[in-house]
């Protein structure tokens, strides 16, 4: 982590000597939420809960972020690595289905290293890696054998939404190769007795107000890319942040963030994923844009109990 190349962004930050990357972080692990979750898909919560982990930081800083409390390093408390490993065989004492590690690509050497300890220790649940889709081959490679499950978003294949909504301008090429890596790595789905999931990968997209024709390009270029070999979560849940409100007075393009996503608007999206014969999918129910999907980022289950 001296000279840091893990993510798409190349900042080359000294973290071992403490310098933050783009990720706001240096070397130190940082966690804000430990716990069992259930509003991910189906087969990845099921009854028991996802046992998630929800890192702090991330390279990538949407404006629209969901969870700026943490992705900004705002929030979270320094874990050793064992810590980290006794974290991971916790939720899977309390039952959770699986390990889902949220955005943790900036982490990747000491989660490899959590993984191994707790895995000497025992740990057999399925691994989730939940990001962003914004991560390098190179950095994926590394987790060959350790990740299970890959859920990751494709949030744009228009560079300019991506430079203007993300700062990221590479996101959309980024992501495809990331996503690529992922399905070489886990190529099938397969689920176990119950309906979980055991392996695969399940690409996400979060709708954007006002963009359903992006939504509709990514739907289109993942089911002609790779058809059955994944699951596609299509999602309505965008909630508009506080801060939009002062951030986007000048364009009107960011305006569109500051609304919910319509019941039309998604509709039509359905609408054109079924035309096309996608079958292999999730979508949500009713009007999802809450806050309830966005949990509190308190550290709960972070410290020894």
């Amino acid at each position: 982590m001296a000279g840091c190349m893990l993510c798409p962004r190349g900042c080359g930050a000294d973290r071992e000597d403490g310098q933050k990357g783009r990720c706001h972080e240096d070397a130190r692990v940082f966690v804000a939420r430990v716990a069992l979750h259930f509003w991910e898909e189906p087969c990845i919560s099921g009854k028991n809960g996802s046992g998630a982990v929800f890192f702090s930081g991330c390279p990538l800083g949407c404006l629209y972020c969901q969870n700026q409390a943490i992705s900004r390093g705002r929030a979270g408390s320094e874990v050793g690595i064992e810590r980290l490993a006794a974290i991971f065989l916790d939720l899977q004492a309390q039952g959770a289905h699986n390990l889902n590690l949220v955005t943790a690509g900036h982490y990747v050497p000491q989660v490899l290293e959590a993984l191994r300890l707790a895995k000497r220790e025992g740990l057999s649940l399925p691994v989730v890696w939940n990001s962003s889709g914004y991560e390098t081959v190179s950095t994926l490679q590394m987790l060959d054998g350790f990740v299970d499950i890959y859920l990751p978003d494709l949030k744009y294949l228009d560079p300019d939404l991506a430079g203007r909504y993300s700062g990221a301008r590479d996101y959309p090429q980024t992501a495809r190769l990331a996503i690529a890596e992922m399905v070489r790595q886990q190529p099938f789905p397969v689920f176990d007795e119950e309906g979980m999931m055991t392996s695969g990968v399940i690409v996400r997209h979060l709708l954007l107000p006002g963009h359903v024709r992006e939504a509709k390009r990514i739907v289109s270029y993942l089911y002609e890319t790779y058809g059955n070999q994944i699951y596609m979560s299509l999602m309505n849940q965008y909630t508009p942040p506080e801060s939009l409100h002062f951030r986007s007075s000048a364009q009107k393009e960011d305006q569109l963030l500051i609304r919910k996503v319509t019941k039309r608007e998604y509709e039509r999206l359905l609408d054109y994923a079924a035309e096309l014969g996608v079958e292999q999918g999730f979508y949500q129910e009713g009007d999802t844009a809450s806050e309830s999907f966005i949990p509190a980022f308190d550290g709960t289950g972070v410290g020894e109990s």
